[in-house]
């Protein structure tokens, strides 16, 4: 090995252990907080006698907080650095999940809740921000993939691990853990990582938030992502466990059981999906394309447990998880869109719609289920169906939003082939103006 291959690698290792991991150890416990309250849900309700809709205000507050943070945050993140901005926030995580560990009623626990909600709020934008500062370009979106995959290890412990770790100790030591760990990293962020040195913006002056949310190609991209991701993060966050003991009659083993597989399948989605991108786009194919698979295939997951087709459940399931991890092929989307300089703005900006899609979905499940009665405790399968169908619908109609490009594209192509039959003047025009239309919106 050369003398510069050498120092190469020694650099990337020390920008893996001072950068990456600390970030990483972040997003970890975002993820496991964001997640664990799927576990603990009974729980929850024999303590503070909850309903569905508080149930889903409770565990969905922590989406809300965390979306109308994203983009105080992303100005933060680009001002300041995600060193000092992380270790800053992880530390009303830590204190929110102290209160929740003492909290007795439900005003407490939604304050606590929202707290967390606020500590983890720059948790992934802050790494995401690290690794376009840190990290050469081309690997961006690969390493984006891993910091995802690492992250996501956060729902696998709030599946299996964390079952048996309630087997010997109550939810209330155990959030008192988080709550040490969670200001730990806060202080081996600050610690470890170093400063980021201040090197003069080329961004002209109009490289603003207002050009994030003024380009139309973030309003192509966003609602689908949102609609997409957010519903991900609301089914597993919350609703896939009485989806699995409700409809599919899981036990509490079974249940955990597959939790955990999704879990699985979540963190190797986001090594999956940082590849993928790293490898085509040299062929040419687009992070767009990808994604619009992506949104196919999750709507079609989504049709077959609200259908009940006769599959094993946990094939869907497993691409609900891991359809959690496509904000790595949404970032890459947005990565390509803007400079360096507005990352944190333009990453806050999509989170913020992530974030808030999944707290209108997780609560508005809730208020959906709220309004079928219950039997033995629990409501009837309609119920959920019809709270899975409202979501699938608006995902479709974001997916066509999405794609009107290339509808307009194609219907313009179809239009140029010659037809056997004549046209009306008024046919020609009407193409005309729609193809004139269309010119300008098929470009990405």
């Amino acid at each position: 090995m050369s003398k510069k291959a050498g120092m190469q690698v020694t650099r990337t290792w020390r920008l893996t252990v001072r950068v990456f991991l600390p970030f990483a150890a972040g997003y970890y416990l975002s993820y496991l907080f964001r997640t664990i309250n799927a576990l603990i849900v009974s729980d929850l309700s024999s303590d503070a006698g909850l309903g569905s809709a508080n149930l889903g205000l409770l565990t969905s507050v922590y989406f809300l907080v965390f979306a109308a943070a994203q983009i105080p945050v992303g100005i933060l993140l680009d001002r300041f650095g995600p060193r000092r901005v992380q270790s800053a926030l992880l530390w009303f995580a830590a204190l929110g999940a102290g209160l929740f560990a003492v909290s007795t009623g439900f005003l407490s626990f939604l304050i606590a809740r929202a707290m967390i909600g606020l500590g983890v709020a720059g948790a992934l934008t802050a790494g995401l921000k690290s690794i376009i500062l840190w990290f050469p370009r081309e690997r961006v979106a690969l390493v984006n993939g891993y910091m995802i995959m690492l992250g996501s290890l956060g729902a696998v412990t709030a599946t299996v691990p964390v079952e048996h770790l309630l087997a010997w100790m109550g939810w209330r030591q155990l959030f008192e853990i988080l709550a040490a760990a969670t200001g730990a990293t806060a202080i081996l962020i600050y610690v470890v990582v170093p400063e980021q040195r201040i090197i003069p913006s080329n961004a002209p002056a109009s490289a603003t938030l207002g050009s994030v949310f003024s380009d139309r190609r973030f309003w192509r991209i966003a609602p689908l992502s949102a609609t997409c991701v957010g519903s991900a993060w609301s089914l597993q966050g919350l609703w896939a466990s009485p989806w699995l003991a409700v409809v599919e009659g899981l036990d509490r083993a079974g249940l955990v059981r597959q939790l955990f597989i999704m879990s699985i399948v979540l963190s190797g989605g986001a090594w999956l999906f940082g590849m993928t991108i790293h490898h085509v786009k040299r062929t040419g194919l687009t992070a767009e394309t990808i994604f619009a698979m992506v949104a196919v295939l999750f709507i079609a997951a989504e049709l077959v447990l609200i259908l009940r087709v006769p599959l094993p459940s946990i094939l869907p399931w497993s691409v609900v998880a891991i359809i959690g991890t496509a904000t790595v092929v949404s970032f890459a989307v947005i990565a390509d869109y803007f400079p360096s300089e507005l990352a944190g703005r333009a990453n806050g900006a999509l989170n913020v719609l992530h974030f808030g899609w999944a707290f209108l979905a997780q609560y508005a499940t809730g208020l959906i289920l709220e309004q079928w009665s219950t039997n033995d405790g629990h409501r009837s399968i309609l119920a959920y169906q019809v709270a899975f169908s409202l979501d699938v619908a608006l995902q479709i109609a974001a997916l066509v939003w999405f794609g009107l490009p290339w509808i307009q594209s194609f219907a313009c192509w179809m239009n140029s082939v010659p037809s056997t039959m004549p046209l009306s003047a008024f046919d020609v025009f009407e193409a005309s103006i729609f193809c004139e239309q269309s010119d300008g919106e098929v470009e990405w």
